[in-house]
């Protein structure tokens, strides 16, 4: 065997005499293989420093041992943490992460999910944008989990968020505010909606007046068009998507010569990297967003190696708490 390339189990079968399927199952299935022929292929691929191809052994059980995760926005820091989450614990567990930013596309999440059948054991969708239609059908056919999208049709891991709606609004009312603005994020996802629908409902039982602007892209430059809009509604203060776009805000604001908070209180949500020492520093609602990442890699891989008389989890629910800083203050006169 040439000395400047890796053994394969080509080299294993004709030294040990047998087809290369019988090294293949010896190694991947050794209770299919005579126990003599296996031993001696066993230490054939030890004396040759045989490293096993993932690949091949892919094609032997039909497992790949990688999962992908799909997140809309990558450049979002909010993202990073799920990331940084779900890399760690399939590191733990020995399995290879494929990522894939979908651009806040349905269409290409779908594509992603149909072309990556093969590349992947199963998937993770952080905040994903399909359809109840669309995730019903591509749950039905491969493993996954969903991050902050609930469905009946797949296990999802929840961040809590609309409970922290109404910590910030308690906040908002002790403040003195009664005219106030849910920014919305993007039509598409699920958390927005659940957002707006507890905004809507504990605004009301306070006797507040309320508004809705939006939807706007979830990012730092939809923050000018953001901020002009909720200026014009008349409220004093503003419940943002995320804090992407809330920082965006709090620049157009302070453009504008508003003070932050004493002409306009605003509360983001995530409490991303940064909300802390913006000026000035975001009143935010914090999520345990890496453990979020974590707890839906064990969901995933409970499904992918079921234990005999236990059921896959179906759901988790992350709590989240408002965090208080320079951002809101009392209404103004």
């Amino acid at each position: 065997m040439p000395t400047d390339r890796m053994p394969t189990i080509r080299d294993i079968a004709e030294l040990a005499g047998v087809a290369t399927s019988t090294v293949s199952r010896a190694l991947s299935r050794p209770d299919r293989v005579n126990p003599r022929t296996r031993q001696r292929i066993e230490e054939l691929a030890a004396q040759l420093n045989y490293v096993p191809s993932s690949q091949a052994r892919g094609l032997s059980s039909g497992r790949t041992n990688a999962v992908a995760v799909l997140v809309p926005d990558i450049t979002n820091p909010f993202y990073f943490d799920i990331i940084r989450g779900t890399q760690h614990q399939l590191k733990a567990a020995g399995v290879t992460q494929l990522l894939v930013d979908t651009e806040e596309s349905n269409e290409m999440e779908l594509e992603a999910l149909h072309k990556m059948r093969r590349s992947a054991d199963g998937f993770i969708l952080a905040a994903s944008r399909l359809t109840d239609a669309q995730l019903a059908e591509v749950s039905g056919t491969q493993p996954l989990v969903t991050i902050n999208r609930a469905s009946a049709s797949a296990p999802t891991v929840v961040i809590d968020t609309p409970s922290a709606i109404i910590q910030a609004l308690e906040h908002l009312s002790s403040l003195g505010h009664h005219r106030v603005c849910y920014v919305s994020g993007p039509p598409t996802s699920w958390s927005n909606q659940a957002r707006w629908k507890v905004f809507e409902e504990d605004s009301s039982k306070r006797g507040m007046e309320t508004h809705r602007i939006g939807p706007f892209v979830p990012k730092t430059t939809s923050g000018a068009a953001a901020a002009d809009a909720a200026v014009r509604t008349g409220a004093t203060a503003c419940i943002v998507f995320n804090d992407l776009l809330a920082i965006g805000m709090l620049q157009r604001l302070r453009e504008r010569g508003m003070r932050v908070p004493e002409d306009m209180s605003i509360v983001g949500s995530d409490d991303i990297f940064g909300a802390d020492f913006c000026n000035p520093p975001l009143t935010t609602i914090a999520s345990p967003i890496e453990q979020a990442g974590r707890v839906a890699v064990s969901m995933l891989l409970s499904q992918l190696n079921p234990t005999p008389g236990r059921s896959s989890r179906k759901l988790a629910i992350m709590p989240t708490h408002l965090t208080i800083r320079a951002s809101t203050g009392p209404a103004p006169d």
